[in-house]
């Protein structure tokens, strides 16, 4: 299934709209809002046009950024997670420095909130209270996800399985709330397109409602799209991007519009697919 690219907007500056250091994760809001964290603000851009809307400021730098069932936004920090409503006002804060050491991806379950925690490598299982329940990922030999890249992403699909990228297995794993390893996408491949090439990739990963999986490379980066066993559906992107983006962070809405976040240019692309074909 062929993308194309709609649209790019953002930019590296202070002013309204523009980044000037950083763009760490991207979500979708109500409304066609997305949320964008990245430097000293977090800021919601329409998604259809490209339009800034609104911006706060972050209480130290947010890693990542995702908006529950509830529209509540919630950021990733070093040492905790803050939460915040949809005008931005903030909630509450979790912390924990030994459990929330660099918090790079949330994702939400129908009674979980996962965090990913990249300096400790795992994710860590909350209720949506904020009590810890569960670690994931250590139960295995390298005690922990294998992430050269620094990032540890995840995300949760329909039925309410855990997915998360392992860049140094060249793969996508999945796992039950409780942390058992239920199977495994994708395979190291430095030819074939549907693998995962270099040392350590995929980076980032959104699911869409079907379950496929969407995912962004490095070195060269790469976006595609792969159906839930892990086999391609299109490479979506390879020239539009930096030639040194290294972490992309991914989403993509209910439309199958896919956004992707350029690091090194700080600028975010809009990919729509061509095709009324759906993704097998």
């Amino acid at each position: 299934m062929p993308y194309r690219l709609a649209k790019t907007f953002g930019g590296k500056g202070s002013g309204r709209g523009q980044f000037p250091s950083a763009i760490t994760g991207l979500a979708l809001g109500a409304r066609g809002r997305l949320l964008v964290s990245g430097g000293p603000h977090v800021q919601v851009f329409d998604s259809e046009t490209g339009v800034p809307l609104a911006r706060w400021p972050a209480g130290s730098p947010a890693l990542s950024v995702a908006v529950d069932s509830s529209q509540r936004i919630f950021t990733g920090h070093e040492g905790c997670i803050e939460i915040h409503n949809a005008a931005g006002v903030l909630l509450d804060t979790w912390k924990s420095a030994d459990r929330l050491g660099q918090v790079t991806s949330i994702a939400f379950a129908k009674d979980s909130i996962y965090a990913a925690d990249s300096r400790n490598r795992l994710i860590r299982r909350y209720s949506p209270s904020g009590q810890w329940m569960n670690d994931i990922g250590g139960d295995n030999p390298t005690r922990g996800f294998v992430i050269p890249n620094g990032i540890l992403t995840c995300a949760v699909d329909a039925p309410g399985v855990l997915h998360a990228a392992n860049p140094g297995k060249h793969r996508i794993e999945r796992y039950s709330p409780d942390g058992k390893l239920l199977s495994k996408a994708g395979k190291f491949d430095q030819l074939d397109p549907a693998g995962f090439p270099g040392c350590c990739n995929p980076t980032y990963l959104a699911l869409d409602a079907r379950g496929n999986l969407y995912v962004t490379e490095k070195a060269p980066p790469r976006v595609k799209a792969l159906n839930p066993d892990g086999r391609l559906i299109s490479v979506i992107a390879t020239t539009d991007l930096d030639p040194l983006a290294k972490n992309c962070p991914i989403v993509v809405d209910a439309r199958g519009r896919v956004f992707v976040a350029d690091p090194v240019r700080l600028v975010i692309h809009v990919y729509e697919p061509t095709s009324t074909e759906k993704a097998l």
